[in-house]
């Protein structure tokens, strides 16, 4: 009750920042030298963390699946600012489904011979039907969490040669969801339950819950790697809030509409500007230096993601898997 209080109140926690926090007010000032790529940075809480990263100054990759909206949301960003240079900001093609689209994606990047310093996987997926990927795999298991970790691993060794080189820590931020709860049973069993076509297993609630529980177990598994390669990135995954984005956009309607307009005069749910304020805390905010593996929510540390969901093996398990998955596709080892 006592947090629920807090939460609707907007109470400061030790970071100094709350539920009602925005981006702008938790994020650092005066990050020039900094590159950043957003995925899913065309609308809702990526366009905005995008946003005010620019205006931070960072330089900024806009992924995309489409290329029209991203073009249009990289106006809207370079209309805040005046002064802004909109060279700064580079729209991409990329479709976090197909693993050969992630391949490409990171080909063309390192074309540009630009140092990455952040990554915010933030891209997000709820399918109401059971759809399957051009790969064959679960729709949204493959753009929520299989896409970024393919796409993590390939951008890595970018991340640490930048950090090394410039003296300045690379993070990478995993947006999640306390919904990751939700998910019980055999993450194995039931990724290969829903793999199968005409599965009677799918429910989109429960599939879109073990995607996000496979962005924290990505966290802890990652975490572990990057410590023992002694490298100075760290990965954090960050929990936004309750947000009417266009993740709900297959099922707007009156009784949609309603939910959410309820929600947000309880002050359940947070605007756009608040949801995105986690991700930009984690991702800018020298508080955070030096803190790898743990979960954030309302800007603040919620402790390692290896307590929060008790299952380290699993989380090597998945990372084992996600490798086979992706040679498999790739027809290349993973190193």
């Amino acid at each position: 009750m006592l947090e629920m209080f807090k939460y609707l109140v907007g109470s400061a926690g030790a970071s100094g920042y709350g539920s009602k926090s925005t981006a702008e007010e938790v994020s650092e000032s005066c990050m020039n030298s900094i590159t950043a790529i957003v995925t899913g940075a065309t609308s809702g809480i990526g366009e905005e963390t995008a946003r005010v990263l620019a205006k931070r100054g960072v330089r900024i990759i806009i992924p995309a699946r489409n290329l029209k909206a991203a073009e249009e949301a990289k106006a809207r960003i370079v209309s805040e600012s005046d002064c802004f240079d909109h060279s700064r900001i580079t729209v991409m093609a990329l479709d976090l489904s197909s693993v050969n689209s992630v391949v490409n994606f990171v080909s063309n990047f390192e074309s540009l011979n630009l140092p990455l310093n952040l990554l915010i996987n933030n891209a997000g997926r709820f399918c109401y039907e059971h759809a399957f990927s051009e790969d064959g795999i679960e729709m949204t298991f493959a753009t929520n969490y299989l896409g970024h970790f393919l796409l993590t691993k390939l951008l890595l060794n970018r991340m640490i040669e930048t950090a090394k080189s410039t003296g300045v820590q690379g993070r990478i931020v995993n947006v999640t969801s306390n919904i990751h709860s939700w998910f019980s049973g055999d993450i194995f069993e039931y990724l290969g339950q829903i793999s199968q076509k005409n599965s009677r297993v799918y429910d989109s609630t429960r599939a879109y819950a073990f995607s996000k529980l496979a962005n924290v177990l990505h966290t802890v598994q990652l975490a572990h790697k990057l410590q023992e390669m002694k490298a100075n990135v760290t990965v954090n995954c960050v929990h936004p809030g309750v947000v009417k984005t266009n993740l709900n956009r297959e099922r707007e309607g009156f009784v949609t509409d309603l939910i959410f307009y309820m929600a947000s005069k309880s002050r359940l749910l947070k605007t756009i500007p608040e949801g995105a304020a986690t991700s930009c805390y984690v991702a800018t905010n020298r508080n955070v230096e030096n803190v790898n593996g743990n979960y954030f929510a309302d800007c603040n540390d919620q402790g390692s993601c290896e307590c929060k969901t008790k299952s380290a093996h699993l989380a090597e398990g998945l990372w084992s898997a996600s490798e086979t998955i992706v040679s498999t596709l790739t027809g290349k080892p993973q190193p």
